[in-house]
């Protein structure tokens, strides 16, 4: 077998990795949404594999629940069934980050045992992999801040986790492209001064995400369910109300629901006026059909958004505004790369 077939076939598998990813990004999501994200106190990531077994192990998991402030403080009138509903939804995202783990560490130690994975490639798999662990670490630290005195998880902590979440798909994502797409790149000088500008919009949508990171860490989406004015205001009343003026954009629910439909508007106007530029460009076929993608998945991205916010946070739809900001993201990234690669 070639060593491009070689490069095509780890590129295929670095996909799979970036999907189950996206399945972890949204189970998480799901997991918060319906307040199952405190049901397990314990890490344990060898044991907490298997789930509790028979009646005996369910009331010793829900006895030791009951120790902690979410249920003597939140769900102090939660039965065994009620706590097997959130537990199960904590447990499949603890299950799938394990998955994960396995579905990557197996195929790398063979592909490093044949010897396909070239020189430049193994420091990156390896970074892949330490950046793999420490996002585990930081889910477990991210529900500790939850098992102290409030019931309720950092939001610094939460968006923390999101966007290492983001970055490592990011990565993983931009060197499979690297793998699987291995034709020449062909001077484009009509798109290819457009990568700075694609680097820009890229890093527009991860901030824009961060902020939606902190909306949910305070469940702000719950406040002002109009759009586009809040509480009839378009800048609203009481946005720097903490002390230190900082702390508002990252603890004030006013202001941290602002931020995110500002930074969500820009975003908006930015990529429909990048789109419009490079069209213009005449850009070669990947890049055209990547820009098609990105206008399409940014209107239906703001639609997802301001129907989850005048729905006041409907589990389903706040789920798959998350799932949308992953998938646009990974789109510009597409594009963002491909007009690296025609740039003269």
């Amino acid at each position: 077998m070639t060593t491009s077939n070689n490069q095509k076939i780890m590129a295929i598998w670095l996909f799979v990795c970036c999907a189950t990813i996206f399945s972890m990004v949204v189970l998480g999501g799901v997991t918060r949404l319906t307040g199952s994200g405190l049901s397990m106190v314990e890490w344990a990531p060898i044991m907490g594999v298997l789930p509790p077994i028979g009646q005996a192990e369910w009331l010793e998991a829900f006895e030791l629940y009951k120790q902690y402030p979410e249920f003597k403080i939140k769900n102090f009138d939660m039965d065994l069934d009620g706590f097997k509903s959130i537990f199960w939804f904590e447990y499949s995202h603890r299950v799938l980050g394990r998955m994960i783990g396995v579905i990557f560490f197996f195929p790398m130690m063979f592909f490093f045992i044949k010897g396909w994975v070239l020189p430049s490639l193994k420091p990156k798999l390896i970074t892949m992999f330490i950046l793999g662990g420490l996002q585990g670490l930081m889910g477990w630290y991210m529900v500790k801040s939850g098992l102290v005195d409030n019931p309720h998880v950092s939001q610094y902590r939460l968006t923390a986790h999101l966007s290492l979440a983001f970055i490592v798909y990011a990565y993983i994502f931009w060197v499979a492209l690297d793998l699987f797409i291995q034709d020449e790149a062909k001077p484009e000088t009509s798109v290819g001064h457009l990568q700075p500008k694609t680097t820009w919009l890229t890093a527009l949508v991860f901030i824009t995400i961060l902020s939606g990171g902190f909306v949910a860490g305070l469940k702000a989406g719950l406040a002002y369910n109009t759009f586009p004015l809040m509480n009839g205001q378009l800048i609203p009343d009481g946005m720097f109300t903490l002390s230190p003026a900082w702390s508002n954009f990252f603890e004030n629910v006013t202001t941290v629901q602002f931020d995110h439909r500002l930074l969500a508007t820009i975003t908006f106007i930015s990529i429909i006026s990048f789109y419009i530029v490079a069209m213009g460009k005449n850009p070669p076929p990947r890049v055209r059909i990547g820009l098609h993608l990105m206008l399409a998945m940014l209107f239906i991205q703001v639609t997802l958004g301001i129907s989850t916010l005048l729905m006041y946070v409907p589990v389903a739809l706040a789920a798959a505004h998350q799932g949308g900001a992953l998938l646009l993201f990974t789109i510009v990234l597409f594009v963002t790369h491909q007009i690296r690669r025609s740039k003269a």
